[in-house]
């Protein structure tokens, strides 16, 4: 066996584990370059002043449909009992709906294609993220969260790449997303085989006290979900209006300065998650972590709330966005923990996937209500009283 293979104390071979995080990776450059640069750009040419309508209601379709095909395809992964013809089925149909967008010249013609294409995404992303479940050990869960921190900084880095002065024109752009998301999935469907862990799969081989539906499982699933989602809310929000609350603080702020603080924020985040991740696993103290960083990112937000100069308001989003980052990827990976039914894994993990996309519906009527009356300060103030409650919610899962 390859070295690279071979397990330590029992867990994942670390090959697969590498090979998984380019997986989900590749997940990420499938969506987040498309969906916040070049999408927008396909709505202005021929929406012109209407591209921000179009855009909401292309985003409103987009979310119901990536929210049921992820929960339906992972469920349809379960019942199969196998997660890679899904994902590499996934792949080959969203990347053929991707190269495809172009067509769309019509308002309709683009909301029913992205309808399409996240139905067939998810087909991908749902299966993939359950495939994790079946393999990685509750000892590495630690270490896949940090793994998969790479995935956003990665997403942001590639939509940078393709809008490069010089390295691809417009009509080039599709294809070398569906060529890097190829390059990092395909490896995993080719190369990925992972040491069989059936004490994952099958419930009944080391019964535990947690497998059940009721008592402390309950407690926890609920309570990771309803921390994900808050931190959900307060991360999409700042996503979205980042610019503008840069530009509040200090008019004439660049995108380019804005976009190079976002990918620092990202970047740093991998190197914390891993070593985060790592520890957490050494120690055994999987929720820990996420007590920590939830109530770091309420810190950088109530900094955010006060700042009345740039040096501040950039110190307090870089606490928020190191936080809420490594918040996220940690607890992607430790959410495979509480899940109560190794049968209905992938459909379980679609109901998580809720608190992605739910918050893309909330926060832009959060926002509109609270902005324009009292300003970003009292944005930033509520959703620092929502990471707050993530961490309270999160200290009182039984260890």
């Amino acid at each position: 066996m390859h070295r690279a293979e071979t397990p330590t104390s029992g867990g994942q071979s670390t090959l697969f584990l590498y090979l998984y995080a380019l997986a989900i990776s590749g997940g990420s450059i499938a969506y987040i370059p498309f969906l916040t640069i070049l999408l927008p750009l396909q709505a202005s040419a021929f929406a012109g002043t209407n591209a921000l309508n179009l855009l909401a209601h292309v985003a409103f379709a987009g979310a119901i449909a990536a929210s049921l095909a992820n929960i339906g395809f992972g469920w349809a992964s379960d019942i199969s009992g196998t997660r890679r013809p899904w994902i590499a089925a996934g792949l080959v149909l969203s990347s053929a709906l991707l190269l495809a967008m172009p067509l769309a010249t019509t308002a309709s013609m683009l909301i029913a294609m992205i309808v399409g294409w996240q139905f067939c995404l998810n087909m991908m992303l749902a299966p993939l993220a359950a495939w994790a479940g079946d393999t990685v050990p509750d000892s590495q869960k630690g270490m896949l969260g940090g793994l998969q921190a790479l995935a956003p900084a990665l997403g942001a880095l590639s939509g940078m790449l393709v809008t490069l002065h010089g390295f691809a024109g417009s009509g080039e752009r599709l294809f070398w997303i569906v060529g890097l998301v190829a390059i990092l999935v395909a490896p995993l469907l080719l190369f990925g085989r992972p040491i069989p862990m059936p004490q994952l799969i099958h419930i009944d081989i080391h019964p535990k006290p947690r497998v059940s539906r009721t008592g402390l499982t309950d407690i926890a699933v609920t309570h990771m979900w309803l921390a994900r989602l808050l931190v959900q809310i307060a991360e999409a929000s700042l996503f979205a209006f980042l610019l503008l609350w840069f530009r509040s603080v200090e008019p004439g702020f660049g995108e380019n300065r804005a976009a190079a603080i976002f990918t620092f924020v990202l970047g740093a985040a991998v190197l914390f998650a891993l070593n985060i991740g790592r520890w957490s696993d050494r120690t055994d103290r999987p929720i820990l972590p996420l007590v920590l960083c939830s109530a770091i990112a309420a810190v950088g937000l109530l900094l955010m709330s006060v700042a009345s100069d740039l040096v501040l308001a950039i110190s307090g989003y870089v606490v928020f966005g190191l936080a809420s980052s490594i918040f996220l990827a940690l607890h992607s990976s430790q959410t495979l923990r509480v899940l109560p039914a190794p049968k209905t894994r992938g459909r379980d993990l679609g109901l998580f996937n809720l608190t992605n996309t739910v918050p893309s519906l909330i926060m832009p009527w959060l926002t509109l209500a609270l902005v324009p009356l009292y300003g970003f300060d009292a944005l930033f103030l509520l959703l620092a009283g929502l990471a707050a409650l993530a961490c309270l919610l999160l200290l009182r899962i039984p260890r």
